[in-house]
């Protein structure tokens, strides 16, 4: 029998997505991340993507993580992810340490190796080489976090190893999964990631369990794992409503769906919801549908994520409300401020 997802953390993520010119996608992202704050969420996640804007709107999250710090007071602010081999990890060290003084401590590091081919070569490297850049800038990035000297014999001022312990690396593959497990960093599982061409119905729990097994068998001994699941859910409270923007975000997405290797088993919108692994409907549509999901019960966070749906922003912000009203609470989430009221009582 496969266990109930019973998640410890709660997460919005953003890819600042909305139908809006960039300043306006910036306001209205903030907006629904000071929300989520409201309504009890634990972090909030940003995408960093360069140049595509159909893809995401942001590619400076420190900046735009900083302008949130201001905006909100507790919930944690994360980088899902930073495009590690297009940058220099120094400097990404810095802009880490200042975001995380700034905030009180609220910062999660999320890193890879992805991003578009065609950015690579926006930044003059060679897409080829990503993992060897990746793995090469990781670890200047870890040094500098730990005080270690730079080229040129400098350290980072102002310095915070603690930041080494919020590490997180994202990862489609095996081997990812098991280089973050020995690393004793964070594991990020993405909401969705291309079928490989000798199983292409195989289910999202398929090619992410593997990953997670490779990651615990990795894991330092007393290590607590840290795995976020990030999910396409979207919640309202009507279920033609809510099927209605899903078949027009759906639609839209398509077209940039098969050019990364995704082939949907038909045009329907049961067939597109199934390829893009959306969880859509009312909140006991998506209860039901996240508890057929097993991997979720390995995860210890839950990032929730309206991509690809991309409805319009007063749709955002009451999928935002119902899941923290209705749906998490089924897999035993509460706000923070219970969960501490909990354990005063316990």
């Amino acid at each position: 029998m496969t266990p109930s997802p019973q998640f410890q953390r709660l997460a919005f993520f953003t890819r600042l997505l909305d139908a809006a010119p960039a300043a306006e996608r910036y306001r209205l992202a903030a907006k629904q991340i000071a929300h989520a704050e409201r309504f009890g969420y634990d972090a909030a996640w940003v995408a960093q993507h360069h140049f595509h804007e159909h893809e995401g709107g942001l590619p400076a999250p420190f900046v735009f993580l900083g302008h949130l710090a201001a905006q909100t007071s507790r919930i944690r602010l994360g980088t899902g992810i930073i495009t590690l081999p297009l940058e220099l990890p120094v400097r990404v060290a810095e802009d880490a340490i200042v975001l995380d003084l700034i905030s009180n401590g609220r910062l999660e590091l999320g890193v890879g190796n992805g991003g578009n081919p065609t950015a690579f070569a926006g930044f003059e490297l060679d897409n080829e080489h990503r993992d060897d850049l990746f793995t090469r800038n990781l670890g200047r990035l870890r040094g500098a976090l730990a005080g270690d000297q730079i080229p040129g014999g400098d350290t980072l001022y102002p310095q915070n190893p603690d930041l080494i312990e919020r590490i997180w690396q994202a990862t489609f593959s095996v081997s990812g999964g098991a280089r973050a497990g020995a690393a004793g960093d964070g594991l990020m599982l993405s909401r969705t990631q291309p079928r490989p061409p000798d199983s292409p119905r195989a289910t999202l729990a398929e090619l992410q369990d593997p990953i997670i097994d490779a990651y615990l068998a990795a894991l330092p001994p007393n290590r607590p794992p840290r795995i976020v699941g990030s999910r396409s859910v979207f919640v309202a409270e009507s279920r033609a409503e809510a099927l209605r923007l899903a078949d027009l975000g759906l639609r839209k997405a398509v077209s940039r769906f098969l050019e990364r290797g995704h082939r949907p088993p038909g045009d329907t919108l049961a067939d597109l919801i199934k390829a893009f692994d959306v969880h859509v409907g009312t909140p006991a549509d998506v209860i039901a549908s996240l508890r057929a999901d097993k991997t979720l019960a390995r995860v210890t966070d839950l990032a929730v994520q309206v991509h690809s749906v991309d409805p319009p922003h007063p749709w955002i912000l009451r999928s935002i409300e119902l899941v923290a009203q209705e749906v998490a609470p089924a897999f035993g989430w509460r706000p923070e401020h219970h969960r501490a009221k909990a354990e005063k009582v316990a």
